[in-house]
């Protein structure tokens, strides 16, 4: 064998040994990277959305009031003031359902279906976001205090808690003529995403009919008929 040959099969082999372990390499770092690219932002799947209902049953007795109102955006601690959707193991932690997300975040959420509840009594003149151009008699100005899914049971379908403080703002003058807390608690049907958001969804339909209903009572107790 000549000096070429056994240099030739030296190279060849040495090429081939070398490609062997880069595929070894490549296999070994693959989970590795799949692991590290779901930490990335805007990797992995997206969360599954949720939203809540207007309230469109109230009593029958609810006065018709001739005046303008304005909702403000509720105030809310950090932890319920994101699109995501609360829970509570313990009465001093927070945490969120992974992949599931409101599709506001919760005040705004609330505040907007506030005004469409109001929109469905029919029983008042006008109704809209504090940021409209609107001149109001009266100003609503709501609190979220309590809007989560609370586990006391180990994996037993959790009890939603909605708290909705409302203060009702006399204009020009800006005086408070009253306010009221509304509260509701539901357990969900099931330990589902879907059951649990129901929960969610009745709860807080049953704090905005009380609230609804008092503040119309109340504007018309304050102002009467125009």
């Amino acid at each position: 064998m000549t000096r070429e040959t056994r240099a030739s099969r030296f190279f060849t082999r040495r090429t081939i040994d070398r490609r062997a372990l880069l595929r070894v390499a490549a296999l070994a770092l693959a989970p590795a990277a799949s692991a590290c690219s779901s930490l990335i932002p805007g990797s992995g799947a997206p969360p599954q959305l949720y939203v809540l209902t207007r309230k469109t049953t109230f009593p029958p007795d609810l006065p018709a009031v001739s005046r303008q109102l304005l909702v403000q955006t509720p105030g809310a601690p950090a932890e319920i003031d994101t699109v995501r959707i609360a829970l509570t193991r313990s009465p001093t932690t927070i945490d969120y359902f992974a992949n599931a997300a409101w599709s506001d975040r919760a005040p705004a959420m609330v505040q907007s279906l506030l005004i469409e509840s109001f929109e469905q009594t029919g029983k008042i003149t006008s109704v809209a976001r504090d940021s409209a151009v609107l001149r109001a008699d009266y100003i609503l100005m709501p609190e979220l205090r309590r809007f989560e899914a609370r586990y006391q049971n180990g994996d037993a379908p959790p009890t939603v808690l909605v708290q909705l403080l409302v203060r009702l703002v006399k204009m020009p003058d800006r005086t408070i003529i009253g306010e009221d807390l509304g509260e509701a608690r539901q357990t969900a049907a099931a330990n589902t995403m879907d059951g649990i958001v129901e929960a969610y969804n009745e709860a807080l339909g049953s704090v905005m009919k009380r609230l609804v209903t008092w503040t119309l009572r109340s504007m018309r107790q304050d102002s009467g008929p125009r």
